[in-house]
């Protein structure tokens, strides 16, 4: 009897641990900080094509040519199938939230974008933003070109329609050894418009970021407006202009705060690469 309690004990501590640890990477799938990052830095190996001046042009080459190929990819194909679950369901919650309900605003694509990004099953959102941080110069065989271009295009979208300019904040479990003047996150940056989002994101190194690129995401995300996500894009630079220690300032939120504002002029090095590499490849 003793051995049968001791079992059953046993199993509901594994389920329970279990059931934590898919909670946590459902509730808060959004929050990356790469393993390997100690600098902030201007991140020159980062994929930060914005699609300026292509965007049509890059839409029919993603549907004709990259979602195809990248439907082969196992992680990519169950995101993009699971969004599509997504992607209807946040229409019929739009549609009882009539104040922020704009029919035209964003394309089904772009929708199932953010869902892929921002849902907990399958998690693509590290897979990814370790790619984009890393691969400038493997773009050509970027194995994720169908979700960097409909994210990026939403953020453009959604911005049009939203202030210029907004402050967020940023919590992450890393310690930087270098800080550079200017930065760029270098990957989708998550962010909120709340300072005290859940603690479990992290307390080391956090972030006020004055963005001028980031966009509100609204209820677009799997999770909806729980965490008021503003998500900043690769390419956005940034001034560290001041940089708080809790050992100075004892009511601190963090232990290291970073005070980040928008240089208000991006950076893209990669961008319409692709759509350029195809015109000369049909030279």
């Amino acid at each position: 009897m003793a051995k049968d309690k001791t079992v059953t004990f046993a199993v509901l501590c594994f389920i329970h641990v279990w059931t934590f640890s898919v909670d946590s990477k459902t509730d808060f799938p959004g929050q990356y900080a790469p393993h390997n990052e100690t600098t902030l830095s201007m991140v020159p190996d980062a994929v930060d094509d914005m699609y300026s001046g292509c965007t049509e042009k890059m839409k029919k080459k993603v549907n004709n040519e990259y979602l195809p190929n990248e439907k082969n990819q196992r992680l990519f194909n169950q995101s993009w199938h699971r969004a599509e679950t997504c992607a209807k369901e946040v229409a019929e919650r739009f549609k009882k939230d009539k104040e922020t309900f704009y029919a035209n605003e964003l394309e089904h694509d772009h929708i199932k974008a953010i869902c892929a990004y921002s849902a907990g099953h399958p998690t693509i959102h590290d897979v990814f933003n370790e790619a984009v941080l890393t691969q400038k110069n493997q773009y050509t065989t970027f194995p994720y070109h169908t979700l960097h271009f409909w994210l990026t295009d939403a953020l453009r979208v959604l911005k049009k329609a939203q202030q210029n300019c907004r402050t967020t904040f940023r919590r992450t479990k890393k310690d930087y050894s270098e800080v550079n003047k200017e930065m760029r996150f270098g990957y989708f940056a998550s962010s909120s418009l709340k300072k005290h989002i859940n603690p479990t994101f992290g307390h080391k190194s956090c972030f006020e970021i004055y963005t001028c690129f980031g966009a509100y995401l609204k209820s677009y995300p799997k999770l909806g407006k729980k965490e008021e996500e503003v998500l900043i894009p690769p390419y956005e630079v940034f001034k560290v202009i001041a940089v708080l220690k809790k050992k100075r300032y004892e009511n601190l939120w963090c232990d290291t705060v970073y005070k980040l504002q928008s240089t208000k002029k991006p950076q893209s090095n990669l961008n319409c690469k692709m759509i350029r590499h195809s015109a000369e490849n049909n030279l």
